[in-house]
């Protein structure tokens, strides 16, 4: 293990209730309801340096999610009454699920958006897996998105996280869905010490050379993430940050989503308070969406400097 995560925030994180100096912990509530998030498994084609999840192509500890499975939290989606418009799909590398287009396809005959994060690589580029995607954005036009991971928009930092010739593999994917006209956005890394200004202008230079229709200056259309490492020190969010820093629990990731895991093993998938800490047991929040109704404490680094302080979401 890494030093810096063994001596990292020593003492904190420690109690949902309270700080390490015994302050109240920030909790977030359910406010607004609007992505449902669906991981697919584990499992990748590639092995990424610090990939949050440890996705790999022998990482199974979440298992493939099957379709008849997702159909039920879509039903409960109305049974609940939530307010959701975007159905997301991540991993691993969604594409190596071999249901994927069937729950797409579900989520998209529903009426809701559907967000799909994707390396664009071998998966996605199966001739069957191809023919879904026509089909799906022949069907409902202007409701799927992918998110293609392009770390940097520059190749050799690109594949010194994804492995060599990763670059050009999801350039090729990306000029598939550029020809077949699927809507795409980016997902980027910010550690590479440039600025936010100069990183969206050499990935708007890198767009406009490939004809790929994405706005760079759109955080939406290219999400630059910063780096989730546990080995840095930050603070504990309290109930008295959120008038420090000016923003609103209704600001913060887990106020609008939650995600649905199937652990190995399992005999069903359960519903997760974080996309980004499926295997933290803190944040299982059991296996309906009633149950996922609860408040979440903010216990844990990531939720300090990934959504507090560093304003991220996965949405859309």
């Amino acid at each position: 293990m890494d030093q810096r995560v063994e001596t990292a925030n020593v003492g904190k994180f420690l109690n949902p209730e309270v700080t390490a100096d015994g302050s109240k912990r920030a909790h977030v509530a359910l406010s607004q309801p609007s992505t449902l998030w669906f991981n697919t498994g584990t499992l990748c084609n590639i092995t990424c340096v610090n990939c949050y999840i440890e996705s790999s192509p022998v990482n199974d500890r979440l298992a493939y999610i099957t379709a008849a499975e997702v159909e039920t939290y879509l039903d409960q989606i109305a049974e609940r009454d939530w307010p959701i418009e975007e159905i997301g799909f991540t991993g691993g590398e969604p594409f190596m699920n071999p249901e994927m287009i069937a729950m797409t396809r579900a989520a998209l005959k529903r009426g809701f958006r559907v967000l799909i994060l994707t390396n664009a690589m071998r998966p996605m580029m199966r001739k069957t897996v191809r023919a879904g995607l026509e089909r799906l954005n022949r069907d409902y036009p202007g409701q799927m998105i992918l998110r293609v991971s392009l770390d940097h928009w520059c190749a050799a930092q690109h594949d010194d996280i994804r492995g060599k010739g990763s670059f050009s593999k999801t350039l090729e994917g990306m000029a598939w869905l550029r020809d077949t006209g699927i809507q795409m956005a980016v997902a980027g890394r910010a550690l590479w010490h440039e600025s936010d200004a100069e990183a969206r202008a050499a990935y708007a230079g890198l767009f406009a050379e490939n004809n790929f229709k994405i706005d760079a200056q759109d955080p939406g259309s290219t999400v630059l993430f910063p780096e989730m490492d546990e080995g840095i020190e930050v603070p504990e969010i309290t109930t008295a940050c959120w008038d420090i820093l000016g923003k609103s629990p209704r600001d913060v990731m887990c106020a609008s989503s939650r995600m649905v895991v199937k652990r190995k093993g399992a005999d069903h998938p359960t519903v997760l308070a974080c996309t980004l800490l499926p295997y933290a047991d803190g944040f299982d929040m059991g296996p309906t969406l009633q149950d996922a109704e609860a408040d979440v404490s903010l216990n844990h680094p990531h939720c300090a400097k990934f959504c507090v302080l560093g304003g991220a979401s996965c949405s859309a």
